[in-house]
């Protein structure tokens, strides 16, 4: 006899139950360590002091930006490389376990396909945890926000007024607003970020680099904030990076739009440098810039991209790696993906565009991969892995 699964909400009392249809997560064998991280200048933290005064921490010996790692190995490990899930801004690993609404994840998916996977927690959230009194403000994204832009943008018309493409999305499980069980759950999932994104990107880049030595070759599927940290891992280790996924990266290149908090990333997609030929040594000076129109039919739906002049120049390492883009297309990715995948081809990176919709998958928003059709996303994914992987 299969019991019900249930889930309450949050922020009411509502209680949703449907029949259990199998385990939610695919079994497999676990196990978890963390990489990076150090011993931080005493500089950089003020004294740390318990809820008793006579308890004092030593400030050389607590240990600051690491992350958690746990990894995942199916009973029937037959793919060749690894896959390295990163989450986005104020997200935990537990993204890609099972969904609010208690489906299947992807790692669950990928599990079942022979892969084995990692999943971490970026520094300073989740099981990586932020050192009171270390660099950096931590805060959190506010419960509108969530509705706005992740789960109901098509309840919203100052959303579907900024981008007409927000009254498509029909994928988030449930009504996407609070009170309601399903996004009670989600809601409960948002940890802290670092607020400050270049503490966070030099943070994440020592700890990617760490883990990708220990594991060796990989697959990187990284989602939104997560996207320049996949650009700067393939940068840095061009020779074990075998591919990058990235859901919806942080974007446009080179600027930020209007309305947008958080600073541009001035290197193209990232806020850290990158490898270019000719050699850029000065990022104003180097990286000629300028705008181009939408398409032509596309105005209204899509923005002006900010790209390089000709001739660009050329992305060194990241060239040598295969990038598939995955694009919603209700998100508000949709108005200005294509400039990422105009900056891709001009600086000569092999780069695929996934965009859902006009691949026939409708409806979804940033989170493709806890909506109700994401293991038809991941159906995509993996037929792209298998295509161009090697």
């Amino acid at each position: 006899m299969k019991l019900p699964i249930c889930v309450l909400g949050l922020f009411g009392l509502s209680l949703v139950c449907k029949a259990a249809e199998g385990p939610a997560e695919e079994f497999a064998s676990r196990t978890y360590f963390y990489t990076g991280g150090m011993l931080p200048k005493p500089e950089l933290l003020t004294e740390l002091i318990s809820h008793q005064d006579s308890m004092r921490m030593s400030l050389n010996t607590v240990f600051a930006g690491q992350i958690y790692v746990e990894k995942l190995i199916p009973h029937n490990p037959v793919q060749k490389y690894p896959l390295i899930f990163v989450p986005g801004a104020g997200q935990t690993s537990t993204n890609f376990l099972n969904t609010p609404d208690g489906r299947k994840g992807w790692a669950s998916y990928f599990l079942t396909k022979g892969f084995t996977v990692y999943l971490i927690d970026p520094p300073q959230r989740g099981r990586s945890p932020y050192v009171p009194g270390s660099e950096g403000t931590i805060g959190l994204v506010p419960v509108l926000s969530v509705e706005q832009i992740f789960t109901a943008p098509e309840k919203f018309p100052n959303i579907t007024t900024a981008y007409p493409q927000a009254s498509l999305h029909t994928q988030w499980p449930g009504t996407g607003v609070r009170g309601d069980p399903i996004f009670d759950q989600f809601y409960a999932s948002q940890v802290q970020l670092q607020l400050d994104p270049n503490i966070s990107d030099r943070l994440m880049k020592n700890a990617l680099n760490a883990l990708m030595d220990k594991v060796g070759a990989n697959v990187l599927i990284t989602h939104s904030q997560a996207g320049p940290y996949g650009w700067i891992a393939g940068d840095s280790r061009p020779d074990l990076v075998k591919g990058i996924v990235s859901v919806e990266p942080e974007g446009p290149p080179f600027v930020q739009l209007p309305g947008r908090a958080g600073r541009p990333r001035i290197d193209g997609v990232t806020r850290l440098p990158l490898l270019y030929d000719p050699p850029v040594t000065n990022i104003t000076r180097d990286l000629k810039l300028v705008q181009f129109p939408p398409p032509v039919g596309k105005e209204g739906l899509y923005v002006p991209c900010t790209l390089q002049a000709s001739p660009p120049r050329k992305l060194v390492n990241l060239s040598k790696v295969p990038v598939a883009l995955v694009t919603g297309e209700a998100s508000y990715h949709a108005p200005y993906e294509y400039c990422t995948v105009g900056y891709f081809k001009q600086t000569g990176v092999e780069v695929t565009w996934l965009d859902l919709g006009r691949l026939g998958v409708k409806g979804n928003g940033h989170f493709s991969f806890l909506e109700k059709n994401n293991l038809d996303v991941a159906d995509l994914v993996l037929d792209w892995i298998q295509r161009n992987v090697r």
